[in-house]
C-alpha cells in the first residue's frame, strides 16, 4: 500500500513535514514560560512584553474562566467582536483571544490573522497547576494530547488525514512524518506497510482513527487525557482487523475456539477454500499438504501466528510463520550437512560423524547416554517430560538414545551390563529426580520468566499478584531437588553398595519442609488462577496456546505441568521404600533409610497439617465475604469452621419464625446469619476480581460458653427435625431459648447435636459432652413445625415485614432499641425502681415463645430436669451442675 505522505498535496504534506519543527519550537518557549527563573541574564535586560488576555463573547461569561485568570494574576479583558481591539498589534502587548468554540468565524478570523488562541480548557488546566499560559503559534484549545508523538499510516482521503491533524494539534499533540522511537501512538487505518510492522516490534500502541475523535468529544474534561489506559485501549486496532481467516486441520471444538476469538479480535472467519480470505491458518501437526492450491495473496501461516498475534495484541509479521510441507528427518541432516562450509568444517563433519555412530550404537550398553552440549543442557524433550518410569527396557526404542536418561557419567570407563536391584532402584531414583528437575526448569523458563519479563508488547499479560498466586515457590523448590540431582549423580557416577542415599534426603529435609507447604496449600488457587485468567484474558489464552505446543511441554498444559510438586514426595517415599527393600541389613545405609522415609512422612504430615488450616483459614473468608455484617473478630489463627447448616427459626428471638437462617459451627463459637430480604451488588476488589454479593445478614456471634444446654426434640406428627439451644448471654440475667427445625439431610440430627456439644464441652473444659443433650417433648417447650411450610405461615411473615417497614416508614424519630433501654432504666431509676427490675421485665416480655422458661425465678434453671429427659442418666438426677 502506497504510503499516505505521497497522497498529500503541497499544503498537506508541508502540514506534516513542518509539524515537528513548529512543535519543537513551542516546547522550547513553553517551558521558557513555565520555567521563568532559567532565563539568562542578558534576556533579563531586554524588555518586558506584558500578556493580557481577551475573552471572546461566550468565555467573557464563564465566571470559572474570570476565576481562574485572576487566580495565575493574569489581567484580562471582555469584548465580542475583534474590532473592538484597536492595539492587538502592539510589539510590547502579547494578546491571547480565550474562544470556546473553534469552528465560528471568529476563531478563524484570529487563525488567519496569526493570533494566539487558547481554548478555556487550557486557562483552567493552568490554574489548577498553578502555571502561566503556554505559548503556542497554533490555536490549543485543550491539553488532553499534550507531549503525546504521533505518527499516520494508511489514510488515502486528504481531508480526513487534515481534519485528524489539526485536532491533534487543538489537543496539544505533535505529528512526525516519519515513524520513530519518539513516536508514542501511531494511527492506523490498515494493518498493511513498514510503519505498522515497525510500531508492533517496538510495542507501541496501534490506535484507531476514532481514538482522535473520542478525545475530542472530551475536550472540556480538566483532567482527561487521552493516553489513559482504560480511555486508549478501547480504541486499540485489533490484531485481525481487515482480515478473513480460515482454519484447517483443528477439532471441533478448537475451530470453534478459534472463530469465536477471531471475531473478539476484530477479524472475520469463512470456510476453507473461499477465494475472499486473506488467512489460511493450519494446524502444521496434522496438516501434511494442503488440499488445494492457494492463491498469492492468500497467507498460508502455522497456528503459531494466530495465538501469537493475539498475545501481543498486534498482527503478527507471517514471513515468520508461513506454513511449508514437512521434510522428513533424514532429508534434513543431509541438508545441514551439505551446507557446513567454514573454515572449521572438517572438526565438525568429524563430529557429526561420531554422534552418528553413537546413535546407531546399542543403547543398551551402558544406562547414560554422551554427555550433552552446554548449548543442548536446558533444551528438554518430549520423552523427559512424559516417561517417569525411566527403566532400561524402557528407555530403548528403535535403537536411539533414550531422552529421558540422565546426564552422562563422569567417567568414562562403562560400567558392567548386570547389576545389583539397590543400583536399579537408585537410578531409578536418580532418573526421575532428573526428569522432575527439568519439568520445574520448563515451567519456570517457559512460563514464568516471561510472564515476569519488563516491556512486553501489548503491555504485561498477568498482574503481579497473579503470577505469584500461579508459580508460588517453585524457584524455591527448584533449587532444593537441582541439589538433590546433583549428590545423586555424584554418588551414581561414584556407585557402591555402601554408598548412603538416606543421607542425601535426611540432607535436604528442611529445606523441603520449608518450600513445598506454601505451593501445595495454595494449589487449588492457583489452578483457579489460571482458569479464570484464560477466560477473561484472551493474550493469556494465546500465551498457553502458543507455549503448550511446543515440545518441552510434551502436549500437557501448564496446570498438568504444576500438578508434578504434588505429586513428587509421595513418589520420592515409594522409591526410597522400594530401595531399603533391596538393602541388606547389615548395609549402614539401611537404618539411614528408615530415617529418610520418617523425615519424609513428617513433610507430608506437615504439608498436609499445613494445608488442613490453610483451607480451614479460606473457609473463615468465604464466611466473612458471604454474611453481611460480619463481625471482624471472626477472623483468628486459632479459629476453623466445623460445620455449616441450613436451618428455619421456629421462634421470635433472632428473626422472624420461619425465616431462614444458616449456622456457622466454629471450634469455640457460633455465628448465626439470617437470609437476607435484598441482596446487594457485588463486591469487586482492587485487582478486578469479583465476588458474589453477600447473601446472609449477620444475626449475631455466640462463643460456645454460652450454650448451657442443647435440645433434642422429639420426632412427632407436629414436630420434625428439631432442636433447641438454652443459651445466656452475659448481657441477660435470664436464659433464652432459641429453635430451630433443619432443612437439609446431611447431616443427621443426632450427629449435628454430638458435634455441637462436642465443641461446647471442649470449650468450658468439661469431659462429660453427652450431659449437655437432653431430650424434650415439644409441647413442653410450645415448639412445633406443622405449620413451616403453609401458605398461611408464608402470608404470615410477609404480613410482618410489610408491618415492619411501614413501622419504620412512619418512625419519625428512629430512636434505636439501645437508646430506648437505657432511657427506660433512667426513668425507672428516678421513680425509685431497681434497673434491674426494670431490664428483667423488659427482657421477660421478649421471651413470648418461651414462657415456660421465662418464669423460671432462678437462672440455674433448677425445674428444667421436669421436663428433659436426660440420655444415658437417671431423672432424679441433678442438673445444675451443667449451667
Amino acid at each position: 500500500m502506497a504510503d499516505n505522505s505521497t497522497m498529500l498535496s503541497e499544503t498537506g504534506r508541508s502540514l506534516l513535514a513542518d509539524s515537528s519543527v513548529l512543535d519543537s519550537k513551542i516546547i522550547e518557549n513553553s517551558k521558557e514560560n513555565i520555567f521563568p527563573g532559567s532565563v539568562s541574564d542578558v534576556e533579563e535586560e531586554m524588555p518586558q512584553i506584558e500578556t493580557r488576555v481577551v475573552l471572546v463573547q461566550e468565555a467573557g461569561k464563564r465566571e470559572e474562566l474570570l476565576k481562574a485568570l485572576e487566580e495565575i494574576k493574569m489581567p484580562y479583558i471582555k469584548m465580542d467582536t475583534i474590532e473592538e481591539l484597536g492595539d492587538s498589534d502592539s510589539p510590547e502587548l502579547e494578546t491571547v483571544f480565550v474562544v470556546t468554540d473553534f469552528q465560528d468565524s471568529i476563531f478563524n478570523n484570529l487563525y488567519k490573522a496569526d493570533c494566539r488562541v487558547v481554548g478555556p480548557p487550557v486557562v483552567l488546566h493552568c490554574a489548577q497547576k498553578g502555571e502561566p499560559l503556554p505559548f503556542s503559534c497554533r490555536p490549543l484549545y485543550c491539553a488532553s494530547m499534550l507531549n503525546l508523538v504521533l505518527c499516520f499510516t494508511g489514510f488515502r482521503k486528504k481531508d480526513e488525514l487534515v481534519k485528524l491533524v489539526t485536532l491533534v494539534h487543538h489537543m496539544g499533540g505533535i505529528i512526525r512524518r516519519d515513524f520513530s522511537s519518539k513516536v508514542t501512538h501511531l494511527v492506523a487505518n490498515s494493518t498493511q506497510g513498514d510503519k505498522f510492522r515497525i510500531a508492533v516490534s517496538l510495542g507501541t500502541p496501534i490506535m484507531k482513527a476514532e481514538w482522535i475523535y473520542k478525545a475530542w468529544e472530551k475536550r472540556n474534561e480538566i483532567d482527561f487525557c487521552a493516553a489513559d489506559d482504560d480511555f486508549r485501549n478501547q480504541f486499540k486496532v485489533p490484531p485481525f482487523q481487515g482480515c478473513m481467516l480460515s482454519f484447517l486441520g483443528f477439532s471441533d471444538e478448537e475451530k470453534a475456539n478459534m472463530e469465536e476469538m477471531t471475531e473478539m479480535q476484530g477479524g472475520c472467519y469463512l470456510p476453507v477454500g473461499d477465494e475472499r480470505c486473506t488467512h489460511l491458518v493450519v494446524e502444521e501437526n496434522t496438516v501434511k499438504d494442503l488440499p488445494f492450491e492457494p492463491l498469492k495473496k492468500l497467507y498460508v501461516v502455522k497456528q503459531e501466528w494466530f495465538w501469537g498475534s493475539i498475545q501481543m495484541d498486534a498482527r503478527a509479521g507471517e514471513s515468520m510463520y508461513l506454513f511449508e510441507k514437512s521434510e522428513s528427518p533424514g532429508l534434513k541432516k543431509s541438508v545441514s550437512l551439505l551446507s557446513l562450509n567454514t573454515p572449521n568444517s572438517n572438526r565438525k563433519r568429524r563430529r557429526l560423524k561420531e554422534t552418528l555412530a553413537q546413535l546407531t550404537r546399542e543403547t543398551d550398553m551402558s544406562p547414560f547416554p554422551p554427555r550433552k552440549r552446554p548449548s543442548a543442557e536446558h533444551s528438554l524433550s518430549i520423552g523427559s517430560l512424559l516417561d517417569i518410569s525411566n527403566t532400561p527396557e524402557s528407555s530403548t526404542t528403535n535403537g536411539e538414545t533414550p531422552k529421558s536418561c540422565a546426564r552422562p557419567s563422569k567417567n568414562s570407563t562403562p560400567l558392567p551390563l548386570k547389576q545389583s536391584a539397590r543400583w536399579q532402584v537408585a537410578k531409578e531414583l536418580y532418573q526421575t529426580e532428573s526428569n522432575y528437575v527439568d519439568i520445574l526448569t520448563t515451567i519456570i523458563q517457559l512460563f514464568q520468566v516471561p510472564l515476569e519479563k519488563e516491556g512486553q508488547l501489548g503491555g504485561p499479560i498477568l498482574a503481579q499478584e497473579e503470577i505469584k498466586t500461579i508459580f508460588g515457590s517453585i524457584p524455591d523448590i527448584l533449587d532444593v531437588h537441582t541439589k538433590i540431582k546433583e549428590d545423586l549423580e555424584d554418588l551414581m557416577m561414584n556407585w557402591t553398595e555402601n554408598r548412603s542415599i538416606g543421607d542425601i534426603i535426611l540432607k535436604y529435609s528442611k529445606d523441603l519442609l520449608k518450600t513445598y507447604p506454601p505451593f501445595v496449600n495454595f494449589f487449588e488457587m492457583s489452578k483457579e488462577t489460571i482458569t479464570r485468567c484464560e477466560k477473561q484474558k484472551p493474550r493469556f489464552h494465546a500465551f498457553l496456546k502458543i507455549n503448550q505446543a511446543k515440545p518441552e511441554c510434551g502436549r500437557q498444559s501448564l496446570a498438568e505441568l504444576l500438578i508434578r510438586p504434588v505429586q513428587r514426595l509421595p513418589s520420592v517415599a515409594l522409591l526410597l521404600n522400594d530401595l531399603k527393600k533391596h538393602t541388606a541389613e547389615e548395609n549402614p545405609d539401611k537404618v539411614t533409610l528408615e530415617r529418610a522415609i520418617e523425615s519424609l512422612k513428617e513433610v507430608m504430615t506437615h504439608i498436609n497439617e499445613d494445608k488442613r488450616k490453610t483451607e480451614a483459614q479460606r473457609q473463615i473468608f468465604d464466611v466473612v465475604y458471604e454474611v453481611d455484617g460480619c463481625p471482624a473478630n471472626l477472623l483468628s489463627s486459632h479459629r476453623s469452621l466445623v460445620q455449616r447448616l441450613e436451618t428455619v427459626a421456629l421462634g421470635d428471638d433472632l428473626c422472624d419464625r420461619g425465616e431462614q437462617v444458616t449456622l456457622f459451627l466454629f471450634n469455640d463459637c457460633l455465628e448465626i446469619a439470617r437470609k437476607r430480604h435484598k441482596v446487594i451488588g457485588a463486591f469487586k476488589s482492587p485487582h478486578g476480581h469479583t465476588r458474589p454479593p453477600a447473601c446472609l445478614k449477620h444475626v449475631v456471634l455466640m462463643p460456645l460458653s454460652q450454650i448451657k444446654k442443647v435440645l433434642d426434640i422429639r420426632e412427632t406428627e407436629d414436630c420434625h427435625k428439631a432442636f433447641a439451644l438454652v443459651v445466656r448471654p452475659p448481657t441477660e440475667q435470664n436464659n433464652k431459648l432459641l429453635s430451630f427445625q433443619m432443612t437439609t439431610e446431611e447431616p443427621h440430627k443426632e450427629d449435628w447435636l454430638r458435634m455441637l456439644c462436642r465443641h461446647v464441652a471442649n470449650t468450658i473444659c468439661k469431659a462429660d459432652a453427652e450431659n449437655l443433650i437432653y431430650i424434650v417433648d415439644p409441647d413442653s417447650i410450645e415448639v412445633n413445625t406443622k405449620d413451616m411450610d403453609s401458605t398461611l405461615s408464608r402470608a404470615s411473615r410477609a404480613i410482618k415485614k410489610t408491618s415492619k417497614k411501614v413501622t419504620r416508614a412512619f418512625s419519625f424519630s428512629k430512636t434505636p432499641k439501645r437508646a430506648l433501654r437505657r432511657a427506660l432504666m433512667t426513668h425507672s431509676a428516678a421513680e425509685g425502681r431497681s434497673p434491674c427490675s426494670t431490664n428483667e421485665s423488659y427482657i421477660g416480655s421478649r421471651l413470648t415463645s418461651t414462657s415456660s422458661l421465662a418464669g423460671v425465678p432462678s437462672p440455674s434453671l433448677v425445674s428444667l430436669p421436669s421436663i428433659f429427659e436426660k440420655r444415658s442418666h437417671t431423672l432424679s438426677r441433678s442438673t445444675t451442675h451443667l449451667i
